[in-house]
């Protein structure tokens, strides 16, 4: 995903990841020139194709003329008669799962595919609500689902619960950045987590999880596979030293926030204003908490930005009317809060991936 810079870096990374023991490979059609330098390397490197599980991402679509073409090329710049595993990247709107379920959407074209070998499994990756990502799971189409999840954002826990007992693979997006910036974190999360680094603990977080069955690396350079492969064999059950630091943490985050601590209920939605309030004031806590600004900005400047891939307005769109505080069980002063965030966070909007 973000061997970006040139067709050498993506070579030699992809090289150190398979010679480290990595066989799953990912990559999307909106990646830049992703699926290029990914086709180009395996062809270089001569890696037997059943020695790796190899997954593209293709966007949803109500035209499955459009899909047939979208996965043409796709097999074309990655050089492969076939992929292991396609994903309908971002399910992220009511309308995207619309056009997936209806009998004449891109779903023909998937199944047509499917029937000639050209896809061996399907999955969906989705940065949608935990309402909407248990709807599409519910629909028994796939067979993983890519999501968010991750030590500070357990939002969507119960999707993680339902895809297991649905037997769906989880693939865990980018715990190390979207799951805060851990490959540099602030000094203060970096004493809290001692002896061991935040990136280590999140990723213990989620190996000790036995419903979770991928974790993504993003990695840009092959320096990038070292910490995270240090740990990638632990997977049994958080000890009692990691759990008391995860305990230290909250307790830690509860002094921090005292009584402005936003518990992530979700029960302030919807807004008038299209604020995603829960995630503003997530971002919040973790910036006051953990001294988390650097992430927090990254974030927050996606609001009005990123369009269904991270929606909602930025906190200064409140209007103070007042609809979200009578449903908030914290009684917390939201308006004041998001405008505090809102002064806290906002800075220039992150250039998106598939942006020139």
């Amino acid at each position: 995903m973000r061997c970006l810079a040139s067709s050498l870096d993506a070579e030699k990374t992809i090289a150190k990841a398979v010679a480290w023991g990595i066989n799953h490979l990912e990559t999307a059609r909106g990646y830049g020139k992703s699926e290029q330098y990914l086709g180009q390397a395996l062809q270089n490197l001569s890696i037997p194709r059943e020695q790796l599980y190899i997954t593209t991402k293709l966007p949803p679509t109500p035209e499955p003329g459009l899909m047939t073409q979208w996965l043409a090329e796709s097999l074309r710049r990655l050089q492969l008669d076939y992929i292991d595993c396609l994903a309908i990247h971002g399910i992220n709107t009511w309308e995207h799962l619309a056009w997936v379920t209806h009998p004449t959407g891109c779903m023909q074209a998937v199944k047509a595919a499917m029937g000639e070998g050209k896809v061996k499994h399907l999955g969906f990756s989705t940065h949608g609500s935990l309402e909407l990502i248990l709807a599409a799971i519910e629909t028994d189409l796939f067979e993983f689902v890519n999501l968010h999840y991750y030590y500070f954002f357990q939002r969507n826990e119960k999707a993680i619960q339902l895809a297991s007992e649905n037997d769906l693979g989880v693939f865990i997006i980018s715990p190390a950045d979207k799951g805060g910036r851990l490959y540099t974190p602030p000094e203060t999360l970096q004493q809290l987590c001692q002896p061991f680094s935040p990136l280590q603990l999140n990723y213990r977080f989620l190996l000790s999880d036995r419903r979770i069955t991928t974790l993504s690396l993003g990695a840009a350079n092959p320096e990038e596979l070292i910490e995270p492969l240090k740990v990638a064999d632990q997977i049994y059950s958080l000890t009692p030293q990691e759990i008391q630091i995860l305990q230290g943490l909250e307790t830690h985050l509860s002094g921090k926030l005292g009584a402005d601590q936003c518990k992530q209920c979700y029960q302030c939605l919807p807004c008038p204003e299209q604020i995603n309030i829960p995630e503003i004031l997530r971002l919040r806590n973790l910036a006051v908490g953990y001294n988390m600004t650097d992430y927090g900005k990254y974030r927050y400047g996606m609001f009005e930005n990123a369009g269904h891939w991270f929606p909602g307005n930025k906190g200064n769109k409140c209007t103070s009317c007042g609809d979200c505080l009578p449903k908030c069980p914290e009684n917390l002063d939201i308006p004041k809060l998001l405008m505090d965030t809102h002064q806290r966070l906002n800075g220039n909007p992150r250039r998106r991936l598939w942006q020139e």
